[in-house]
């Protein structure tokens, strides 16, 4: 999947409503190191950097790290993450891993880059059919609607995503349910030592 899109990349909006879930979940502390996978803009890794976190935020598409509008974005897939192993307290990704086509690969790397004890919170569309809510997406990128199931690579839910990470070092903490401007699951996982 080839996210190299400006259009794609201005399409990506603020939304305080994520950061609000990540603090109630990931519960930070002022000075943690905060990874954001699939940053889009910057716009949640500025919020995160607002609150006094050292917030790091990748990106597959280029355009988007620079356009960005936070410091510390760089373009990254979240299938190779280019960073040491335990390099972060905290990990979060809102609505990308449905996107990566290596997902295990990712869900690997995420966990390699966290410390031991940290948390990693994954959000991530409760689409009844795979693509259902990427029809704009796939318009963006590629002038046509019926590409939505390519742009949306995986239909997940919080059990299918506990059996991805099964033989990872992560424990599942909780999964919850939003009904904000999609239907949406948060999954919470502590890096194990």
């Amino acid at each position: 999947m080839d996210y190299t899109s400006l259009r794609y990349a201005l399409s990506n909006r603020r939304d305080t409503s994520h950061v609000r879930t990540a603090l109630r979940l990931l519960q930070p502390s002022a000075g943690m190191r905060l990874l954001e996978v699939g940053c889009g803009r910057g716009f949640l890794t500025q919020c995160f950097l607002e609150q006094g976190l050292d917030a790091v935020g990748i990106d597959a598409n280029p355009h988007a790290v620079e356009q960005g509008v936070a410091p510390n974005l760089f373009v990254m897939r979240a299938e190779k993450l280019d960073f040491p192993g335990a390099s972060f307290d905290l990990l979060c990704s809102f609505h990308a891993i449905e996107h990566v086509p290596p997902i295990e690969q990712a869900l690997a790397e995420m966990a390699r880059v966290v410390k031991p004890g940290g948390k990693l919170l994954l959000c991530y569309p409760a689409e009844p059919v795979k693509g259902l809510y990427a029809v704009p997406s796939a318009v963006i990128l590629y002038g046509d609607p019926t590409k939505a199931a390519e742009v949306h690579c995986h239909k997940i839910t919080p059990r299918r995503l506990q059996k991805m990470a099964a033989g990872l070092p992560l424990e599942h903490l909780r999964s919850e349910f939003h009904l904000l401007r999609s239907p949406q699951f948060y999954s919470l996982f502590r890096r194990l030592p």
